[in-house]
């Protein structure tokens, strides 16, 4: 199968994931990506955006989401205000039908990414609802009696975090990928891609001391890639040394972000 995803200019893909890519948008299923915080899941489906050169829908899930709000909302309360000042065009109800984000990326007359962002946030039928649309990718408008079918079919991205067990009917439908945590070698590459010229004891001190924080055992909330590159970004605008980082762990609260964390970090430092 020919490669078609290969990461973008600020996204650093493993092998693995950009074959997991490659075999959803092959098999037409949706990708599901799950990892821990920061591990990159939302920024994947931007990195296929601009790989692909397509644009890129995102629905961002949230606890009180429901699955029809990605498909369309009827605004009956505007409807009902404009009955009562007289405005025109109040008998069409496909005036006050709004689409969704997945309603969106059915009417798109080209292939777009959509991004199901964080989708264990919603309760847990949220899944099973969208299983028809997902499979069949369409859906119906009861007020208009319109049926409205994916002129394209959209690459669909899903992330998790895997806060809830997503349903097994639901699961049978992706194709499933784990964004294991970088090595050093990746986080590495990954690093450079966001920096020009980094100055190589600049990175190696901040990654031994990165990874350092990381294998503390009483820390709840490890830093993530994004929050050690903004640490990066930050030592670097401020010029400091780094020849004693771990010593001084200066901009520490850009890494942890929990008074637990830090009491834990400063218990670390004592052995």
């Amino acid at each position: 199968m020919e490669a078609k995803f290969t990461g973008s200019k600020d996204y650093v893909a493993s092998e693995e994931l950009m074959a997991a890519v490659d075999v959803a948008i092959a098999l037409q299923k949706p990708l599901l990506i799950k990892g821990e915080p920061g591990t990159g899941k939302t920024m994947l489906a931007e990195a296929i955006s601009q790989s692909m050169e397509k644009e890129l829908y995102i629905w961002n899930i949230k606890s009180t989401t429901k699955a029809q709000d990605g498909l369309y909302v009827y605004d009956t309360i505007q409807r009902l205000y404009d009955s009562q000042f007289g405005e025109e065009g109040v008998d069409d109800i496909a005036h006050y039908i709004k689409l969704g984000k997945l309603g969106e990326a059915f009417k798109s007359d080209e292939q777009v990414i959509l991004l199901i962002d964080e989708i264990d946030k919603a309760d847990l039928e949220f899944p099973n609802d969208l299983l028809w649309e997902l499979d069949k990718m369409e859906f119906y408008i009861h007020e208009t009696k319109e049926t409205v079918k994916a002129k394209v079919r959209p690459i669909v991205v899903i992330t998790s975090n895997a806060e809830k067990e997503l349903p097994d009917a639901f699961l049978r439908r992706c194709i499933f990928h784990y964004i294991a945590f970088p090595d050093r070698e990746q986080m590495t590459e990954i690093v450079n891609a966001h920096f020009e010229n980094l100055e190589e004891n600049v990175l190696k001190n901040a990654l031994d001391t990165f990874y350092w924080i990381r294998s503390i055992k009483d820390i709840r909330k490890k830093p993530s890639t994004s929050e050690l590159i903004d640490w990066i970004r930050a030592l670097t605008l401020s010029g400091i040394s780094t020849d004693k980082l771990r010593e001084e762990l200066p901009f520490i609260g850009v890494l942890l972000k929990k008074d637990e964390d830090l009491e834990a970090l400063k218990r670390a430092k004592l052995y």
